[in-house]
């Protein structure tokens, strides 16, 4: 009986990329982001949020690459995890990459990306490390594995989603080691200044203080007196961050503050409730 005869086609297709970003009002990172994916995306689906500077101009200037399919999502901000599912859900490539508004992918990630898609995973996990007022922090938040690629069949199974509590949101996958880690890293681009970055601690904290309130969760006094401590000690000394130089300092700091702040909005409103 002759051999069935090989889908030469099926044998040659060059997997397809679907990268997804959430966005407002990222006109400072934005180009750089876009600028890494350039050679690797063939679908970019964006999910905005109300930007009023200069985003949606850069995230118009793909649609000139010409060899990516833009697909614009305009919509009021639903929390971080639905905003990011609805960007997940409208992606059509073979994988769906998922970045954030600050995150370039380094030419090292873009290459490993490539290779595990031809090699057939079901999903890739991610280093991601944060550039800090120009210092890549090779210590503080390391390491930080997060699963970021997918094959999209898998969202369309419901073997591929968003979850987690607001802010703190990640993508999962069923089985959870169909996932390898990958070479390469992701860079998150933070706050030029200690102040800016403060502030977006705040922001986070108190988003992060409600959903717990929601949740039933409590805080206490000693709470707030050994959570912030806790953070800072697990930087600086567990994770090493004082090897960063003073961005690692600051960075621990930033995370004792956060802890500060989420438990003290979280004090305030179990007792405006009691």
């Amino acid at each position: 009986m002759p051999d069935a005869p090989q889908d030469n086609h099926a044998a040659s297709h060059t997997p397809t990329l679907s990268v997804m970003i959430p966005c407002k009002n990222n006109e400072g990172t934005m180009g750089r982001v876009l600028n890494s994916i350039r050679d690797i995306a063939n679908q970019l689906v964006v999910v905005d949020s109300g930007s009023t500077d200069t985003t949606l101009d850069l995230v118009n200037a793909a649609r000139r690459w010409g060899t990516c399919e833009v697909l614009l999502i305009e919509t009021h901000w639903r929390g971080f995890v639905k905003t990011k599912q609805l960007a997940l859900d409208a992606c059509s490539g073979d994988y769906t990459l998922w970045l954030d508004s600050d995150e370039p992918v380094s030419p090292e990630l873009a290459e490993a990306i490539r290779d595990a898609m031809k090699r057939g995973v079901d999903g890739a996990t991610v280093n991601r490390m944060v550039e800090y007022k120009g210092t890549l922090l090779k210590h503080c938040w390391q390491p930080e594995h997060r699963l970021r690629l997918v094959r999209t069949s898998l969202v369309q199974d419901n073997k591929a989603r968003f979850a987690g509590i607001d802010p703190h949101d990640y993508l999962e996958i069923d089985p959870p080691h169909a996932a390898p880690l990958i070479e390469g890293v992701l860079i998150h681009e933070s706050f030029p200044t200690f102040a800016q970055h403060l502030e977006n601690a705040r922001r986070l904290s108190l988003v992060s203080a409600q959903s717990m309130h929601a949740a039933g969760k409590r805080s206490s006094p000693i709470k707030l007196m050994t959570s912030p401590p806790g953070a800072f000690i697990k930087q600086l000394l567990l994770k090493g961050s004082w090897r960063d130089g003073y961005a690692g300092w600051l960075c621990a700091a930033t995370s004792a503050a956060a802890s500060l702040m989420k438990h003290m909005m979280l004090y305030e409103m179990q007792h405006d409730r009691d």
